[in-house]
């Protein structure tokens, strides 16, 4: 592990609570509460607009990954400042993940995978050098997906991923199941945000719900989306009845 929690420390917030993002139930809520990772996996779920994506980045920018994505220790063209969340938020860090933090450039693990800029990220990078050597052009959308995972999360580090599955068939999306697992058995940690509850099934994981509510850990088979894919395979028509014209 090298996150153990997050929070938003007194007199690093905003003056006022209602301004965007602390507004945000979810990033509200660690302004009065510490957010421990308990597992080497941990699932932020939770509907559009739930905060999930802006936790993500929040934990990216404080660590010092690039905000748009990529790889630990390399920028690809993003000069913007942090975010207001991003100076705010506090990482409680392992010592193994002080020690990475504080390492030099060269010597950081670990990548920061968002789906809407994946692909411009791959454009930047084509051909350096730490990459993959696969043109990606030449490859599906989602095979582009998978090259760059396996390619990138192949050291012992910190991985963030924003919405994965956006691209993957279901079949890829167990094999990003089992590159969870096998990262989490090298002692790498995964906060993943998702839609997915293929994903967010895995074995041992950490699930933590996002919403109006805040932020509140519980259980894969306790999440509204499961019961709403459960419900809706069994029956379409019970969904579809209020939304497509008989």
């Amino acid at each position: 592990m090298f996150i153990q929690g997050i929070d938003i420390p007194e007199g690093l917030g905003p003056e006022t609570p209602d301004v965007w993002p602390f507004s945000v139930p979810a990033v509200n809520d660690l302004l009065t509460n510490r957010l421990a990772f308990q597992s080497p996996v941990t699932f932020l779920v939770g509907e559009n607009g739930s905060g999930k994506s802006t936790l993500i980045e929040g934990i990216a920018e404080a660590y010092g990954l690039d905000a748009r994505g990529g790889r630990a220790g390399r920028k690809y063209g993003n000069n913007r400042p942090k975010s207001d969340l991003g100076r705010s938020l506090r990482l409680d860090l392992t010592a193994r993940g002080a020690r990475q933090k504080q390492a030099g450039r060269r010597a950081r693990t670990g990548y920061f995978l968002r789906a809407e800029t994946t692909f411009g990220f791959a454009e930047a990078v084509s051909g350096m050098h730490g990459y993959w050597d696969e043109n990606l052009a030449e490859h599906s959308h989602g095979e582009g997906f998978l090259i760059i995972l396996q390619t990138m999360f192949d050291k012992p580090g910190l991985y963030l991923m924003d919405e994965p599955e956006a691209a993957l068939s279901f079949m890829s999306c167990l094999r990003l199941v089992g590159l969870m697992h096998d990262l989490s058995e090298s002692g790498s940690q995964v906060i993943c945000a998702t839609h997915s509850p293929l994903l967010s099934a895995l074995p041992g994981a950490d699930v933590i719900e996002v919403g109006d509510h805040g932020i509140r850990r519980t259980k894969w088979d306790e999440l509204e989306m499961v019961d709403h894919w459960r419900r809706y395979m069994a029956d379409p028509g019970r969904y579809l009845r209020h939304i497509v014209d008989p």
